[in-house]
């Protein structure tokens, strides 16, 4: 394998809503550089790309894969993200490594959602984007209607490169309105052809806006074009370069992935038009020894660093982790220090992946995209980097997790493979995490939406041979009262040999001064020896474990021990224990014991035309709207909501913005539960 230096590199992120044509285009494109002798296809199951046995049984991609191939003296990485929003994770890890993207979307004549969160993120972030209109050889298909719905969204930013040749409603080629040539496609290539007589007047309408984006993205080219007029074409390729970089301008061109039409153009256009690791934005980081923050920027002569962008756990051949080379050279045999673990690592093997398949290599360079096997303490996130050069990159932002679920094996005594092959995954994923649930006892694992959590427990079986089994989690209620009430305790037992015997009166209230159980005692004269008292309140704590409604935890109780009676023989620890259970069990019935439930805030971010929705629906769920602006082109909702109302809700919210809204939300306080809610949820703790 050839070594290549930065600047003929490029990192390209294939994105856009799921089932458009990523990993069809990315196959199109290693079979053009001749990386594979033949091109597969999504639904023959035999794509590069996706070769996870969830990715293909569900005929998506649920995992980032990356694969490479050279094209005019220029190796293109290809990293193929799933466009589902259960792995938005995946597209965080990609964008991260790459230097620019291209978003797939079908000839439609719409914008999809996937489509407009791809567009929007890269606009935000000033990530180069081009855009393939993939499927121009399909039934209905619509190129034109799909440029101008782009354009209606994005305006003058939407750069068109190519103008369409239309036959029988279908885009047969295009001509270059930079080059002015025109093009048919072919299977595999292009033919030049000349240029229709009834385009050449749109083609030169075209050239004259080009000219203009390219002019307004320079200022030295729009001095040229106001003193003459006009700019060269390569003026022209100029401007469209500094506009792609700066996020000004995103160029738009179209295809057939699966028929391989239009698919050469786009790789010329790779290597032309988008930019080298060199040419990038520097990446944030921090020196761990100076403390000093700032952009690195990629650079061979720099010492080594990079950053794992992705972790691949296998039972069977172990951790592979992907790494993203920034600056330096690594090779094989080196040992290197991870700056976030503070481990040093032996680098025994360097591969360059294609999709499944593993090439080995001696070296990676700065700007260069490859895996590294068997690293102890390295995962996602982590940077590698010459002891003498300790940069720490910023962490990879992952979405936090918004659906929470019971997980339980399904079969008794494969309890910890289950829970060890979770671990694994967790390596894979940081979207996800499983953890015991302090409120309700139960272990739950917590992630993006539905779809993610059933892949993991399919992963479980596939990789790790055990099952899991998902269910609706517990609500952590709580039990308090909202009276004072008094009762005698009375223990006596005696039935042959030493007799038990205790007697407590306690008076009970609300206010706990720590908010959950208050212990005072009032006794005076003796009624109850000191050394019983301990053991009445041990009763008492023991007791409030369960409340009398519908066994929750009792929360916010003051008991006051205020008179009691004991034997001087018969009286023991135990009996007093139980006799203060006993009060407890006897007073709470009548001091009006009420259930409590967890009330979350709940931040939403919706398009304006869903906001009647979503506040009609938060009122359905018993929720309170605090108030609402408008924040980046959405309605921002501020709202608080029981949980138990909102367990599902980001499969809720994303059914009914069609994957458009998104929602933070963090514990607030305990509430009170309305009384039709309560006996519903005393009637289901009854029948558990």
């Amino acid at each position: 394998m050839a070594i290549f230096k930065a600047e003929n590199i490029r990192n390209i992120a294939l994105i856009g809503h799921g089932g458009e044509g990523k990993t069809s285009l990315a196959e199109a494109i290693l079979f053009n550089g001749k990386t594979i002798d033949r091109m597969g296809k999504t639904t023959d199951k035999n794509t590069v790309m996706d070769y996870d046995p969830e990715e293909t049984a569900r005929g998506i991609s649920i995992s980032l894969s990356a694969a490479y191939t050279v094209w005019q003296g220029v190796k293109i990485n290809i990293l193929d993200v799933p466009g589902f929003y259960d792995f938005e994770g995946e597209f965080e890890e990609a964008m991260r490594a790459v230097g620019s993207a291209i978003l797939v979307a079908e000839a439609s004549g719409d914008v999809s959602v996937g489509a407009e969160k791809g567009v929007e993120y890269c606009l935000k972030r000033r990530v180069p984007l081009m855009i393939f209109i993939n499927g121009v050889d399909k039934e209905n298909s619509d190129f034109v209607a799909t440029v101008d719905a782009f354009r209606a969204k994005y305006g003058k930013k939407i750069a068109t490169l190519h103008s369409p040749i239309i036959r029988d409603g279908k885009m047969k080629g295009y001509v270059s309105i930079i080059s002015g040539k025109a093009f048919e496609f072919k299977a595999g290539g292009r033919d030049e052809v000349p240029v229709p007589e009834d385009m050449k007047d749109e083609v030169a309408r075209l050239k004259e806006g080009l000219i203009e984006s390219a002019a307004e993205s320079d200022e030295d080219l729009l001095n040229k074009y106001l003193e003459e007029g006009t700019l060269s074409n390569d003026d022209v390729i100029i401007g469209v370069k500094k506009g792609l970089f700066s996020g000004d301008l995103v160029p738009v061109l179209g295809g057939s992935a699966t028929q391989n039409l239009g698919i050469i153009n786009l790789m010329n256009e790779i290597v032309d038009i988008l930019p080298s690791p060199k040419e990038r934005k520097g990446v944030p980081a921090t020196h761990t020894v100076k403390g000093e923050k700032g952009l690195i920027v990629c650079d061979e002569d720099t010492p080594f660093t990079a950053q794992v962008f992705k972790t691949v756990a296998d039972p069977f051949v172990g951790k592979l982790n992907m790494i993203r080379v920034f600056t330096g050279v690594l090779k094989t045999g080196m040992t290197v220090l991870n700056t976030v673990t503070g481990e040093k690592e032996r680098i025994n093997s360097l591969f360059l992946l294609k999709g499944k398949k593993q090439e080995p290599v001696t070296e990676l360079h700065a700007g260069d995209i490859g895996a590294v096997n068997k690293l102890n303490y390295t995962n996602t996130g982590d940077t590698l980097a010459d002891e003498s050069y300790p940069i720490r990159y910023d962490p990879i932002p992952f979405p936090k997790p918004v659906l929470t679920m019971a997980i339980n094996a399904a079969k008794s005594g494969d309890e910890d493979k289950v829970f060890q092959g979770l671990n694994r995954l967790a390596e894979e994923d940081l979207t996800f995490v499983v953890e015991k649930d302090r409120e309700t006892g139960e272990t739950v694992i917590r992630g993006q939406g539905e779809t993610q959590l059933d892949v993991i427990c399919k992963k479980l079986k596939s990789k790790f041979g055990c099952e899991a089994v998902l269910s609706d989690p517990k609500v952590a209620f709580r039990e308090t009262i909202t009276a004072k009430a008094e009762a005698e305790g009375k223990h006596k037992k005696q039935t042959g040999g030493a007799g038990q015997y205790g007697v407590v009166n306690i008076r009970f209230e609300p206010g706990a001064a720590d908010g959950v159980f208050e212990f005072v005692d009032e006794v005076v004269g003796g009624a109850v020896p000191k050394q019983f008292i301990p053991a009445v309140e041990k009763g008492l704590r023991e007791a409030i474990q369960k409340g009398v409604l519908a066994g929750y935890p009792m929360v916010n109780l003051k008991a006051t021990l205020f008179d009691g009676k004991y034997h001087p023989v018969d009286s023991k620890e135990v009996a007093f224990v139980s006799a203060a259970k006993l009060s407890y069990e006897e007073a709470i019935k009548n001091a009006r014991p009420v259930i409590l439930e967890p009330v979350y805030s709940f931040t939403i971010y919706v398009p304006d035309n869903y906001t009647g929705d979503i506040l009609g629906d938060m009122n359905k769920r018993r929720g309170r709207i605090l108030g609402m602006e408008s924040v980046e082109g959405l309605n921002k909702i501020s709202a608080e909501a029981p949980l138990a109302e909102m367990m599902k809700y980001a499969t809720d919210l994303r059914s009914m913005t069609q994957g458009r809204g998104r929602y933070e939300t963090e514990f607030l306080r305990y509430e009170e539960v309305p009384f039709s809610a309560q006996e519903k949820i005393i009637a289901e703790a009854n029948k558990q």
